[in-house]
């Protein structure tokens, strides 16, 4: 669901800036799940992430998908960003899972916005805390779904193996105040995380319905609350 709207995303920038070949920044793209498939739409994608390994695996990802030459992989984070890509110079940026592991979200968000050209696109993702929650509460662990209710970063507990997580409406003002135009939020895994895996493997039909399912709850704000990620889509204002 998340390519799908970006990919319209970026054909909508392709027809606003009337070039075929935008210049993409996906920060903490790893080894390349949404760089690739857009350096095959023909789009020249830099991507930054803390991790050798995840570099080295993005490599050879772009080459066997044979776009080599359109993606370019550099070690770095959102918070040192603009020591190894400049600003100001990207059609489109993703900040995909990178503000639930960063000390100063709102910097992070800052930085990606800057390396926007007016107009540009940002494409944003992060852990939802509602998510989190009923997970926590349908395995029994209630004390823990609490706790993250309560808990500043939305943490459930010492063993939490991610950092922070958000609701629509931090992730929609912090945007915002970065010079954002928010133009749709997403609910991501809203069921699926939360339906028996036994369930999708064994009914026939279950995984192409359940997939409709997610797509249809998931610009409506009632499941925002309750997703297990949240996707942000906006237009860096000029």
């Amino acid at each position: 669901m998340v390519w799908e709207v970006l990919k319209d995303a970026l054909d909508r920038r392709v027809k606003a800036t009337g070039t075929d070949h935008l210049d993409i920044l996906d920060t903490g793209g790893g080894t390349g799940k949404f760089a690739v498939p857009a350096a095959r739409l023909g789009h020249r994608v830099t991507v930054v992430d803390p991790s050798p390994n995840a570099l080295f695996a993005l490599e050879r990802r772009a080459a066997e998908a044979g776009v080599a030459d359109l993606v370019r992989g550099v070690q770095g984070d959102i918070h040192g960003l603009f020591d190894v890509v400049e600003r100001g110079g990207y059609d489109a940026v993703l900040c995909h899972g990178v503000l639930e592991y960063v000390d100063d979200p709102d910097e992070g968000v800052r930085n990606a916005v800057e390396a926007l050209r007016p107009g540009g696109a940002l494409s944003l993702l992060a852990a939802g805390l509602g998510g989190a929650v009923i997970a926590r509460a349908l395995a029994g662990h209630f004390n823990d779904a609490r706790q993250a209710l309560s808990d500043p970063d939305g943490r459930w507990g010492t063993g939490d193996p991610v950092p922070r997580r958000f609701t629509a409406e931090q992730l929609t003002d912090a945007v915002t105040r970065a010079g954002v135009e928010v133009g749709a939020v997403h609910g991501v895994r809203v069921f699926a995380d939360l339906v028996p895996g036994v369930l999708v493997d064994t009914e026939p039909g279950a995984l192409e319905a359940l997939l409709k399912l997610e797509a249809a709850a998931a610009e409506l704000p009632a499941f925002h609350s309750v997703a297990t990620q949240l996707h942000v889509l906006g237009e860096k204002r000029g």
